[in-house]
């Protein structure tokens, strides 16, 4: 029997949306508002899945996994600016579709033995989020 488990964590961040090969006015233009630098807070759900131990029932170690979410999330992101801040970031645009894609591929190189990356989710707000997930 295979279960999952997710853990939902939170970081504030800035970001803006914009062509570093365009004009000011052309990036207003292809994104509206979003073109200037504003802030988030961001929602991120992480979703593992494993077997569960039978002597401990669970999918994974949760100090471990807080460590992970950490040091792969809150520690690089939190109180940044997501597209001057972070340098992995540089030349993306910031976009939660591009930050789940992001952290998914962290998080799963991070995680034990049996235990497999599902599901990472990033929302700026209660009306937009991503899920990147696992290939079936």
């Amino acid at each position: 029997m295979r279960i999952r488990l997710t853990r939902a964590i939170a970081f504030r961040a800035h970001h803006r949306l914009a062509d570093a090969a365009a004009s000011a006015d052309a990036n207003r233009r292809r994104f509206g508002w979003t073109a200037e630098s504003h802030p988030h807070h961001y929602r991120v759900e992480v979703t593992v899945t494993g077997p569960v131990a039978e002597r401990e029932a669970m999918v994974v170690d949760l100090p471990l996994l807080d460590t992970i979410l950490h040091e792969e999330v809150t520690a690089r992101f939190d109180g940044r600016h997501l597209d001057r801040d972070v340098p992995e970031l540089a030349g993306i645009l910031p976009t939660c579709e591009a930050l789940a894609r992001h952290l998914f591929g962290r998080i799963a190189t991070r995680l034990p033995a049996g235990v497999a990356l599902a599901r990472v989710m990033v929302a700026e707000d209660a009306s937009l989020q991503a899920e990147c997930l696992a290939d079936s």
